[in-house]
């Protein structure tokens, strides 16, 4: 019984893998790239054009200044997504393996995170700082 749970659960592990896999701005075909939430075919298009008369992206900051219609609010839902420029998440996506790119102390993108939750409400402003912590918030 224990045998068939535990393949179960590591079926249901890869399978996630693969639900969640990357898609490489710069090698992704329009099929790939259409399969990102927020990437419609014009959008495809666009990155795929702009890619083959420019050369490869070489940051979000990049694909962003040369692919009209995606802005900074487009490339954090695109990175969260699973859209990656050169295997790297931008930065304030949340998907980062924990490496803060462009803060000094790491607090801005804790404190986005926290934000995010909140406008969730998941967690109040109260529990805020405490979720950063990773304690428990008050109970209300």
């Amino acid at each position: 019984m224990l045998k068939k749970i535990a393949v179960a659960l590591l079926g249901s592990m890869m399978l996630a893998g693969v639900a969640f896999a990357a898609v490489e701005v710069n090698s992704a075909d329009q099929a790939a790239l259409d399969s990102i939430a927020g990437v419609g075919p014009s959008t495809s298009r666009a990155i795929i054009a702009e890619r083959e008369k420019n050369g490869k992206f070489r940051d979000w900051a990049d694909l962003q200044q040369r692919v009209k219609g995606i802005g900074e609010r487009n490339i954090v839902k695109l990175s969260a997504a699973g859209l990656v420029v050169n295997g790297q998440p931008h930065a304030s996506s949340g998907t980062s393996s924990g490496t803060s790119s462009g803060t000094s102390s790491g607090t801005s993108s804790g404190a986005s995170a926290a934000k995010a939750a909140a406008g969730a409400g998941a967690v109040t402003k109260a529990a805020a700082p405490a979720a950063e912590k990773g304690a428990q918030p008050p109970r209300q």
